[in-house]
């Protein structure tokens, strides 16, 4: 069946790339051995890396759900690209949460670029192995029977014939309307009724059968789940029921299938390499930024009276409450004045903006222009309360002004010290454009997303355009 060679060929990528990973990393330590670039002591250093990536190399790889079909090459050399990156940042971490300091970086940096480039040729050699031997055995095509002719038959048409030269080909529709019969669905002919699908899954090759019928005849289903069954045939349905903007997948609860329509994506193995890349990068930040701090605590300290620290009570991952740290760039009594000066708010919504707010101090103005005075939230980050990248986290008194439900979407997901709408406008963006961005960043987001943003939020700060 299709869906178990689809499994087994993505079974054997993982395994390939774990076993490339690690004979590549094998082969770099002991040239480095070889040449005198590093002692024995250092060598049995490195080797105790190995097993950490025969560990962590597996579900890396299996997480960008590896396939040789239907990939362009940048998606291919994207995948790896970040395959190697994410792996790197997990050796660093394990060398530095365990004071490895015989491990050399140059030997690290070297293994996961080489890794990368033969991951690359290697496949690419499958993905030119593969094209060729589909072309040249058209008989190992899968045959799918489409069950519809409607727009849902014929969105699933348009997405899978470009892919018909990796054998994938549509041999027809049959519909529950018998007046479409002799018909054609964008380019497909209707070759009979429902009544029809089991003669025609017996007079030909039929591989899968893909019901796309408009939600008033999923009762049909039953009918021809049991032709499948009887013929040995792959059954699949298009899960576009409603018009959601929501990720579809299959969970289990005990054994029982359900079909889950999530409105963010709740892949765990992604999060869970989005919380690692936090750690580990607040881990390497934190020692470099300490001076940095430590100057500015001083500068808030010597400027006004009052805390170094500003700790407020904001609401974050589904609308559990936290305390927020920042250095303070405000007067000690700014939320008791905040009463006096509200009625001159510039901003619309629930948030509150004013030009030359008079309870910003002197070094607040600058800390906040700067960004310096999110610097301690980094420690939020680190302890799982907040994320490096994320919807902004809002205050208690923001949160109970929302009037529009969907706006609480927002805290399906951690909220960060970065999004979106520092990179496109930051505080000179309306409040609804703001909340525009953050549901867009949400509905899309991607670990590759988070990177964009990292890398183009560092201009923006050290210009200080649209800070407020």
């Amino acid at each position: 069946m299709t869906l178990s060679k689809s499994k087994h060929l993505r079974q054997l990528l993982v395994v390939l790339d774990t076993t490339t990973t690690a004979a590549v990393y094998a082969v770099i330590c002991a040239a480095a051995l070889l040449l005198g670039r590093m002692d024995i002591d250092g060598w049995q250093t490195h080797m105790l890396l190995l097993p950490v990536l025969l560990v962590i190399s597996p579900p890396l790889s299996g997480w960008a759900k590896p396939t040789l079909a239907g990939q362009s090459l940048f998606r291919i050399v994207f995948e790896q690209f970040r395959y190697s990156l994410v792996l790197f940042a997990f050796l660093a971490m394990v060398v530095f949460l365990f004071r490895m300091e015989l491990i050399s970086r140059a030997v690290l940096i070297a293994a996961m670029s080489i890794n990368f480039v033969t991951m690359i040729f290697i496949r690419f050699f499958l993905r030119w192995w593969y094209f060729r031997a589909r072309v040249e055995t058209r008989e190992n095509y899968t045959k799918v029977l489409v069950v519809g002719s409607g727009p849902r038959a014929g969105y699933y048409i348009t997405r899978a014939m470009p892919n018909s030269e990796w054998g994938v080909e549509v041999i027809g529709c049959v519909d529950p309307d018998a007046s479409r019969v002799g018909q054609v669905c964008e380019g497909t002919p209707v070759i009979g009724t429902l009544e029809d699908i089991e003669r025609i899954v017996s007079a030909q090759v039929v591989d899968e059968l893909v019901v796309a019928l408009p939600r008033s005849r999923l009762n049909d289903i039953g009918t021809i789940a049991d032709i499948c069954a009887e013929q040995g045939i792959e059954l699949k349905i298009l899960a576009d029921f409603y018009d959601m903007d929501a990720t579809v997948q299959l969970d289990y609860q005990n054994r029982i299938p359900l079909l889950s329509f999530a409105p963010v994506l709740l892949d765990q193995n992604k999060l869970l390499v989005k919380r690692m890349m936090d750690i580990v990068l607040v881990t390497l930040a934190l020692p470099l930024l300490v001076p940095v701090m430590a100057a500015v605590a001083i500068a808030v300290k010597v400027d006004s009276r009052g805390p170094v620290f500003f700790l407020q009570e904001r609401v974050g991952l589904h609308k559990r409450r936290f305390r927020m740290i920042k250095f303070r760039s405000m007067y000690v009594d700014a939320e008791a004045r905040m009463q006096e000066i509200e009625h001159l708010n510039e901003a619309q919504g629930p948030i509150f903006k004013i030009t030359n707010d008079p309870r910003v101090t002197r070094v607040g103005r600058f800390i906040r222009k700067t960004s310096l005075d999110e610097l301690p939230q980094l420690i939020n980050v680190f302890v799982g309360q907040m994320s490096l990248v994320g919807p902004r986290a809002m205050s208690v008194r923001d949160v109970s002004l929302f009037d529009r439900g969907i706006q609480r979407k927002r805290f399906s997901v951690r909220p960060g010290i970065v999004c979106l709408r520092e990179v496109s406008g930051r505080s000179a963006l309306s409040f609804d454009r703001w909340l525009e961005l953050d549901l867009q960043y949400i509905d899309t987001w991607t670990l590759g997303l988070d990177l964009q943003i990292l890398l183009r939020v560092i201009p923006v700060v050290l210009r200080g355009s649209g800070a407020s």
